[in-house]
């Protein structure tokens, strides 16, 4: 009998835990599904969820432009449905990714950035909102001149099939816009 009570109450328990997190990863979604329950913002990221094949390409010191090469840009729902995550794949070992929540509060974006090559005790947050089709994103960040100004990255062209991303430093009034780093992303799922 004792057995049979601890096996049910085992069951039990596994029934609550996973009821708890259902918008989390799992066998039917792979990448987890937005929390019915978090602010809808939570979908503006949703043409990314999934696995992207991309292309980046990245300015040199000189202003001339790399050769592109070849990543993987993972998307998932994280928190139970109720943030994002995502992770890059290099080629050179660059790996890097972010959490993305959104703050009812302030009607903005939170996304937290680490990196395989550069550890941080403080991650670096960009701030922003989706505008019209576009995600935009700022960090504060001087120009090489000392110029004061931002790192801007936007998301835009999302759809099913795949997006586009800019990186882009720009001065305070954003008339002076200086790209820096390029992505094409396909989906593959």
């Amino acid at each position: 009998m004792k057995n049979i009570f601890l096996l049910l109450f085992a069951f039990m328990l596994t029934q609550l835990s996973f009821g708890q997190y259902k918008y989390d990863a799992s066998e039917k979604h792979p990448f987890g599904q937005p929390n019915p329950e978090a602010p809808e913002q939570i979908k503006d990221f949703e043409p990314m969820i999934g696995s992207c094949k991309c292309t980046s390409i990245t300015r040199k010191q000189d202003g001339s432009w790399n050769d592109a090469e070849n990543i993987i840009w993972n998307w998932k729902y994280i928190m139970n449905g109720t943030a994002v995550q995502d992770e890059t794949l290099k080629p050179d070992g660059a790996h890097s990714g972010s959490i993305r929540q959104f703050i009812k509060d302030s009607s903005r974006w939170y996304v937290h950035w680490y990196s395989a090559k550069t550890p941080s005790t403080k991650l670096p947050v960009w701030e922003g909102t989706k505008k019209g089709n576009k995600i935009v994103l700022y960090k504060e960040q001087k120009a090489p001149n000392g110029t004061d100004g931002y790192f801007r990255l936007s998301f835009y062209d999302m759809s099913k099939s795949g997006y586009k991303w800019i990186g882009e430093w720009v001065d305070k009034t954003e008339t002076v816009v200086y790209a820096t780093w390029k992505i094409n992303c396909k989906q593959e799922n």
